[in-house]
């Protein structure tokens, strides 16, 4: 073993180091060379046009609007969904007190909280249609029940609140799977940690800005790198629930959206590569800047 080490590990490394090449590294190189080309998606040629994709790409109203939208949902989503999920993992861990106990019931929560995560994107943007559709849909019956009937909206048909519809579902399908992981967190931070602080005279609040948050910094931080990605998606959504889709007036239009519109409606393969691309730069650019920003010394207790 000592002598055949270096046949061993290449011979262990090679199968999945070559799948990786073809399934993942190859596609890339794929994408990032049809990006510089005018490819339809069916000539067996392609004419490389260089960066001209690239150029027509900040001269396209719709995929600007895309991008300006992307930029809403990455403002919202991310810090809308850490907040109410470590809002409700410090509920289920420190409710009930300082102690490890949380509010009654919390086992029952968590299962209501993680519910939206058995769902497919398909079933819950059909099922949040129902719940937007004008006249009798639930949301609009509800505020007809309580009587803020001056309320109820077209909601997916307004070009003012589509876009927070569809980013509320998204927030709300979220929420769920963070609460769990904030949670497993929280219950990781040692018990005598807590209870000296609490001898000390800290309350709830002062115990989680001060000892829980710093203890799952890790963790919020893979969270907002994961919700950013999230938000710098949203095709299904979109797809699913709004009309167009990307309507109205390009109220909810993403870049996913206008890629598979450029690729598949229009033929032109070459620049929903280049928005591709693009798309890929900017999420490698903000999650390096997300890590970056969010980089501390690791507290570690002894």
């Amino acid at each position: 073993m000592r002598h055949g080490r270096y046949r061993f590990l290449i011979g262990a490394l090679a199968p999945p180091l070559l799948l990786y090449g073809v399934f993942v590294v190859s596609p890339y190189a794929q994408a990032f060379y049809l990006a510089l080309t005018d490819w339809d998606g069916l000539s067996a040629e392609a004419r490389i046009v260089g960066l001209a994709n690239f150029a027509d790409l900040w001269s396209d109203p719709l995929f600007l609007a895309a991008l300006r939208n992307n930029g809403i949902m990455l403002l919202i989503v991310p810090t809308a969904v850490i907040a109410l999920a470590l809002f409700f993992a410090a509920c289920l861990t420190l409710g009930g007190g300082t102690k490890r106990r949380g509010v009654r019931g919390s086992g029952l929560y968590r299962i209501v909280y993680f519910f939206p995560q058995l769902l497919s994107v398909a079933i819950l943007g059909v099922l949040f249609q129902f719940v937007y559709t004008p006249g009798d849909g639930l949301l609009n019956g509800l505020l007809g029940a309580v009587g803020l009937d001056s309320l109820e909206r077209a909601w997916l048909a307004d070009p003012a609140t589509a876009l927070a519809a569809v980013t509320a579902v998204m927030i709300w399908s979220a929420v769920g799977f963070y609460v769990v992981l904030f949670t497993a967190a929280m219950e990781s931070v040692p018990t005598d940690v807590v209870e000296a602080a609490v001898l000390d005279g800290a309350g709830r609040f002062t115990v989680f800005r001060r000892i829980t948050l710093p203890l799952v910094g890790d963790s919020v931080q893979t969270a907002f790198v994961y919700l950013g990605i999230l938000a710098l998606d949203g095709f299904a959504l979109v797809q699913i629930m709004t009309v167009g889709p990307g309507g109205p007036d390009n109220a909810t239009e993403v870049v996913g959206l206008t890629l598979y519109r450029a690729a598949f409606t229009y033929g032109e393969f070459g620049y929903a590569s280049a928005m591709g691309v693009t798309l890929f730069f900017i999420t490698l650019t903000l999650t390096a800047l997300a890590l970056r920003a969010t980089r501390r010394e690791r507290v570690e207790l002894a």
